[in-house]
């Protein structure tokens, strides 16, 4: 990031949204923003108008938006396993959260991105989200709606370019975080610190070189 650069943060409230802003604000050098459902302004992903009125408050220009919003549980309920659990409701909400919130993030704050120097937005998707990487199958709410995600992202990335050359746009794969998204399938006993998941993140982003990307906790690319 630029040294006297501006970063944002959106799902500031949940673990890994509440490290990334605690990991940024800790340098001086950063005005870090951290925006929420709970914040003011509040930014809600399934709601537009609240989208482009936090973009409005926030302004331009931004070295590094990092939207770490997601779901895997929908109002209380586990990912599906087999077809015969499938609703159109509850995948309904999974793409709203998941993949339209973030494209709608896209749309309304890329072009707040800075111009002429490096600027980057990331995006927490996740690794079953991969089609190429997909073995086991199940969980096709989440699933699907993180390949819709990072679909739009690379697709984002080809636009975003023509415009702001030195901006990157990436998929990132947290790893299994210990967080209350995790937490149901994992009982909270596995997974990193949210801290620790935070650092590695920001780690792969000041070193990530091409944008249109999906690369996991370690810097490597997973398959799309």
């Amino acid at each position: 990031m630029n040294p006297n650069g501006r970063a944002l943060v959106i799902g500031a409230s949940g673990g890994i949204g509440a490290a990334l802003a605690a990991a940024l604000g800790a340098d001086p050098h950063y005005e870090v923003i951290a925006l929420s459902r709970s914040s003011t302004p509040a930014i809600d992903l399934t709601d537009e108008a609240s989208i482009a009125a936090a973009a409005d408050w926030v302004g331009g220009p931004l070295h590094l938006i990092i939207n770490a919003v997601g779901a895997l549980h929908i109002d209380g309920r586990a990912p599906e396993k087999r077809l015969a659990e499938l609703s159109a409701t509850k995948l309904a909400a999974a793409f709203a959260i998941n993949a339209i919130g973030p494209a709608l993030v896209l749309k309304h704050f890329s072009p707040l991105l800075a111009r002429d120097e490096r600027a980057v937005f990331a995006t927490l998707s996740a690794r079953v989200g991969s089609i190429g990487d997909n073995g086991l199958g199940g969980w096709y709410g989440y699933r699907a709606s993180k390949a819709a995600l990072n679909q739009f992202v690379r697709t984002a990335a080809i636009e975003i370019a023509r415009t702001r050359p030195h901006a990157l746009v990436l998929c990132l794969h947290p790893g299994t975080v210990k967080t209350r998204l995790s937490a149901p399938i994992t009982g909270g006993s596995r997974g990193s610190d949210p801290a620790l998941a935070a650092a590695q993140i920001l780690t792969v982003i000041g070193q990530a070189q091409h944008s249109g990307v999906f690369l996991d906790q370690a810097g490597a690319m997973v398959p799309w």
